[in-house]
């Protein structure tokens, strides 16, 4: 992951960009200004929490696929174990990613899941174990997304590479063949 933002670049997706954005900002603000508006936890709780399922949604089976091409998911077998599944876009595909959807995608990702740790320290200082609770929810929802799309970037990357080595090795082995063929 590019650390700087990709400069001269527009957005390929700005509608996507938007949505990807617009849930995890509603979330944070909504339980951040909630306690000027509303005296009741559970109003805070449903819609924070609402909010914050919404972005898991967008980011996990719109945004995932549109602006870094991954898409993860969790499946239970027949044996009862948790089984990771992972789909990404061709290596051609992927590398017409455009980079500015990409670093938006990644760095809301992860700060988004800064900005819940930090809430639920300032609700641990303050001794709120009720807005902690929603902090933890929002914040494994967050955290959720992070290890679907690490390890869906990990073995996409892995697929990359298999590819690499075989078409390498497929090119060598024609080539040594095709030497021998002429002799």
């Amino acid at each position: 992951m590019d650390l700087n933002q990709p400069v001269g670049e527009n957005y390929a997706n700005p509608k996507t960009c938007f949505f990807h954005v617009l849930f995890k900002a509603g979330a944070l603000a909504f339980y951040i200004l909630s306690a000027l508006f509303f005296d009741s936890f559970v109003i805070i709780f449903v819609v924070t929490v609402l909010l914050a399922a919404l972005d898991f949604w967008v980011v996990k089976n719109v945004s995932g696929r549109i602006l870094v091409g991954l898409r993860w998911w969790n499946e239970i077998n027949d044996l009862g174990e948790s089984v990771w599944k992972f789909e990404c876009l061709d290596q051609e595909s992927l590398a017409r990613m455009n980079k500015k959807d990409s670093w938006l995608f990644w760095w809301t990702l992860y700060l988004t899941a800064v900005a819940w740790i930090v809430l639920g320290i300032f609700s641990l200082i303050r001794f709120q174990a009720d807005y902690l609770l929603v902090v933890g929810v929002c914040l494994t929802l967050s955290i959720a997304n992070i290890v679907g799309f690490t390890k869906c970037r990990k073995d996409a990357k892995k697929q990359i590479q298999q590819f690499a080595t075989q078409t390498l090795a497929s090119r060598v082995t024609s080539t040594i063949q095709s030497a021998f063929t002429v002799v």
